[in-house]
């Protein structure tokens, strides 16, 4: 039995490095992270992706995550998007580019036999190219997904630093009951800054396998729909890997 926790929709992007306009590996990428913007409540999340892809499902990678940021209007995540410069002692002016959008669709976060999935349904671009499989986006995934316990221990050099990792209110803590990590099955969770997540690849392919139906209807099938939705003024973020699945 399935039962979808929260849907909502998905958009991808990453971030050149500082002074890098053209991307032709994740060596001049700086981040990669998603979006997610839940059904019939106004919120983003954003979720900055370790190793600056997602996980690889056939192989049953494992990939950290975590929320940098929450917002209740998209113009709070504009200075993660837009393109900036600024003046350092020793190197001048120093430009930081602008974000590219590399995809967008449809998820829900679903529990599925004791644990958690975060699924998705690409939408744009239609075929995906070569931006996106740099990614791991995949026409559609899924993911086992467990949250870490903020009070537990890391190896050293991984996770947040104890003075950024979220204070949960006492009803998500006692979710815990003392283990390290608890399936996503309260989306809650994810509406705290610095809550680190667990992305598992998982042999278990999409929506169809986990039993659900990801509504795709009402969807606007154009690249351009982003920067609306976003707030955007056109060419603040480049689109251009929605429509041909380029890598720029």
């Amino acid at each position: 039995m399935s039962r979808i926790v929260e849907p909502g929709e998905i958009l991808f992007f990453y971030r050149p490095r500082v002074g890098v306009d053209e991307v032709h590996s994740l060596d001049e990428v700086q981040r990669f992270f998603f979006v997610l913007e839940p059904e019939r409540v106004q919120r983003y999340r954003r979720l900055i992706v370790g190793r600056k892809r997602l996980p690889d499902p056939r192989r049953h990678e494992r990939t950290w995550a975590f929320v940098a940021e929450v917002a209740d209007c998209p113009e709070a995540l504009h200075d993660e998007l837009v393109r900036k410069a600024y003046e350092t002692r020793t190197r001048g002016v120093r430009i930081q580019p602008e974000a590219r959008a590399v995809g967008e669709g449809r998820y829900a976060i679903v529990e599925h036999n004791g644990h958690s999935h975060l699924a998705y349904v690409l939408v744009l671009p239609p075929t995906p190219g070569e931006a996106q499989e740099t990614f791991g986006i995949r026409r559609e995934a899924s993911y086992i997904t467990a949250v870490r316990n903020p009070t537990s221990e890391t190896p050293p050099g991984t996770g947040l630093p104890t003075r950024e990792r979220p204070a949960f209110p006492s009803e998500l803590m006692e979710r815990f009951g003392g283990r390290r990590f608890v399936t996503l099955d309260d989306p809650r969770f994810l509406d705290h800054e610095g809550a680190e997540i667990i992305l598992i690849g998982d042999a278990v392919e999409g929506a169809d396998d986990l039993g659900i139906d990801i509504e795709l209807q009402q969807f606007e099938f154009d690249p351009t729909e982003i920067l609306r939705k976003l707030r955007l003024p056109p060419g603040q973020v480049r689109t251009d890997p929605l429509e041909r699945g380029d890598l720029l």
